[in-house]
């Protein structure tokens, strides 16, 4: 077996089903789980119309760039949502659909670290702190070291890359963004992505923006690394690439449907390595996201029931936690009494209601490499996710903030 899988962390889950194994939740409140950041509400009907009248497609095998038709149509998504210049991307040069990005996240690494040690060090891959576990483990597997940038609310929860040492950054080659953030819910501005992007210029390193939460906003739409790019003056979006999925903006998550778009030599070469790989998206599928993208009232209408939770939820939990509303997407990161893991226990025990430990979502970092660096950034903190109902978010909100005022006594 491949020793570095003896490096990969169990997965937050995993940890979360270990905590409470042994607990039996009160019977005087139904479950609410808002643990996973899984969309409950049903997808548009026309989109499981469009996969169900292509269903007879499945007697050929689909291709690794996927429909002429589908990469079209995330283009033209791309450009209007970003604001970029019609015919901008070029379907053939600078986008690829993935099936789901978690995959395609994992995968990105194999294609653009070199595990050729340099001076004795390994390459690294830099990454927020709290963040996506995809991330670590693609590091892990491809032979580099996880950098982890710590983020705290002091920083409005958006790390400062550029304060690492220059040693340090010259052995990044990826940069994990993660904008808005899973679990913080911070976005990045157009001025920050262009800090970034000088920064991978000066030290060599792709810039792999994960913008699955994008269309999840509550105020303005976030900024994509894409946007910020072409606004610096990259017409081929050099070092760049957006991953982009349909599972929270159109309620498709078991679909694994979405697409990495970017910079064309970046692009070409993971295309090489898709072929390989066998991940081609089922046609139906594809006829579905086709439908997807070129909609977006359905979208509009997600977001509006989102917003009515994240209203609920400040007005609730407001008078007795820190609450912080976020940019975008649909968790809460909320800061607890007695800490991320006593609570979350707590919680489910007299309430039933789940949520997941932030250190469940986090590292502890040992070594100060700027200031804020020790320390587990998750610990004091659950991440939250508004994917129930809207009633029964409301009534998790109540069971949070109860439980909240029973802790802080």
């Amino acid at each position: 077996m491949n020793p570095r899988l003896n490096l990969l962390e169990p997965y937050p889950f995993e940890k979360l089903a270990r905590l409470l194994a042994n607990v039996v939740p009160a019977s005087d409140h139904s479950p609410i789980n808002l643990s996973i950041g899984e969309p409950k509400h049903p997808p548009a009907p026309f989109l499981l119309t469009a996969m169900q009248e292509a269903l007879p497609e499945v007697a050929r095998y689909p291709s690794t760039q996927g429909m002429a038709e589908l990469r079209q149509a995330a283009c033209t998504w791309a450009e209007n949502r970003f604001h970029l210049p019609c015919g901008t991307l070029d379907p053939e040069r600078h986008l690829l659909p993935v099936n789901g990005t978690r995959e395609a996240l994992f995968s990105i690494a194999a294609a653009v670290v070199d595990p050729t040690l340099k001076q004795g060090l390994p390459p690294a891959v830099l990454m927020p702190n709290p963040f996506y576990q995809i991330y670590e483990g693609a590091a892990i597997m491809s032979h580099a070291e996880p950098i982890y940038m710590n983020a705290s609310a002091a920083d409005g929860f958006l790390p400062d890359f550029g304060a690492l040492p220059p040693a340090l950054l010259d052995r990044v080659q990826l940069l994990y963004l993660c904008t808005p953030s899973n679990p913080t819910g911070a976005a990045f501005s157009s001025e920050r992505l262009q800090t970034l992007i000088q920064l991978a210029d000066r030290h060599d390193f792709v810039i792999v923006s994960d913008e699955c939460y994008s269309e999840i906003w509550y105020d303005h739409p976030p900024v994509g690394i894409l946007q910020a790019a072409w606004s610096a003056g990259r017409r081929e979006f050099q070092r760049c690439l957006t991953f982009q999925s349909l599972s929270k903006r159109s309620n498709l998550p078991g679909a694994r449907s979405g697409f990495v778009a970017g910079d064309p030599q970046l692009i070409k070469k993971y295309l090489q390595l898709r072929t390989y790989t066998g991940c081609s998206t089922p046609p139906f599928i594809q006829r579905a996201a086709i439908a997807a993208w070129r909609d977006e009232t359905h979208v509009e209408a997600n977001r509006t029931i989102y917003r009515q939770k994240l209203a609920d939820a400040l007005e609730i939990l407001s008078p007795v936690l820190p609450v912080q509303a976020p940019d975008a997407g649909f968790y809460l990161w909320l800061q607890v009494p007695g800490g991320g893991e006593r609570f979350a226990l707590r919680l489910f025990e007299r309430y039933n209601v789940t949520t997941l430990p932030g250190a469940y979502l986090s590292r502890t970092t040992g070594h100060a490499t700027h200031p804020g660096a020790m320390g587990n950034p998750g610990a004091p903190c659950i991440r939250v996710a508004l994917v129930a109902s809207v009633e029964e978010n409301r009534a998790a909100m109540h069971r949070i903030a109860a439980c909240a005022r029973e802790m802080q006594v």
